[in-house]
């Protein structure tokens, strides 16, 4: 049986380890280079064609993935002249992996059924490792009978893959998970920052809270930045911060009260305004060591 021809948008961190890992599966791969030339250049040179536009990539493929910022960048994709709708073949099934905005989804699957075709959700949990690995976590929002046919592909690069149901559940559930995670996030600096100011350094921090329960994984990637300076979280402030910004409006738009995210979405809103979006999330510690006063490497 032929498989179909995957497209791949997004080729940075996360998404040069997830089309390498569809193309080893050995599914003809279509891509659009990213802003610099090593990923494109890799996978070609392993068979995949490269296209110019989204419409060209949209002409030739039977499914194709997105994995961008976020909804702007989605939409500037799908829309206009040379966007996929303008090229969409009839079935064609755009797969969203970035954390976008339920409420962009939502619309972008109304505009794909207009063109023919299906849209789907899949944004991604676990890191630029795992995407390398062919191990991440993805939660799909997808009618039935699209994720049946996307799901062998998903498993390419996916270790554990959870159908939320409908289109828009993916994405509402990433934003509900980045929430959890960004909150830990500022918990642990705002604790950190508390204690060395107390007198206690950070490794008699960690001595406690690693071995006990307040730990977890994602405890562990965060503070490896700050116990040995290797940045195990590739994941950018100005993106916490967008993701933030995604769930506020999500909340607006179905009447939540969410008084403890507005302040988790500050700390990251903080940071980015005082020039330093492009760190990781684990360097947060460091952020607000500094507006305690705390010299971020005691």
């Amino acid at each position: 049986m032929t498989k179909p021809t995957i497209g791949f948008i997004g080729l940075g961190l996360m998404g040069h380890g997830m089309a390498a890992n569809i193309q080893k599966a050995g599914y003809p791969l279509v891509a659009l280079a990213h802003r610099k030339r090593e990923a494109i250049d890799a996978l070609v040179s392993d068979g995949a064609k490269e296209v110019q536009t989204p419409r060209e990539m949209a002409e030739h493929c039977d499914m194709i993935h997105l994995c961008v910022t976020g909804s702007p960048q989605v939409e500037a994709n799908m829309r206009g002249d040379d966007g996929l709708l303008a090229g969409l073949k009839p079935g064609t099934i755009i797969i969203d992996c970035s954390t976008s905005d339920p409420v962009s989804t939502l619309a972008m699957a109304e505009e794909t059924k207009a063109a023919g075709g299906h849209f789907a959700d899949a944004p991604l949990g676990r890191t630029p490792k795992e995407a390398r690995e062919g191990t991440l976590d993805t939660m799909v929002g997808a009618d039935t009978d699209v994720f049946e046919k996307i799901k062998p592909v998903l498993e390419t690069w996916a270790g554990i893959i959870t159908h939320m149901g409908p289109v828009g559940l993916g994405h509402k559930m990433k934003l509900i998970n980045n929430f959890i995670a960004m909150g830990y996030a500022t918990l642990y600096a705002e604790s950190l920052a508390i204690a060395r100011k107390a007198g206690l350094s950070s490794q008699q921090f960690d001595s406690v809270i690693r071995p006990g329960r307040l730990s977890n994984g994602f405890y562990e990637t965060f503070m490896s930045h700050t116990l040995t300076g290797v940045n195990a979280h590739e994941f950018a402030i100005s993106n916490a911060h967008k993701d933030m910004k995604y769930l506020s409006n999500l909340a607006n738009d179905i009447g939540a009260v969410n008084p403890i995210q507005s302040v988790i979405k500050n700390a990251f809103a903080a940071m980015e305004a005082s020039g330093q979006g492009d760190r990781h999330v684990p360097m947060l510690a460091d952020f607000i060591a500094e507006q305690n006063g705390v010299d971020p490497k005691s």
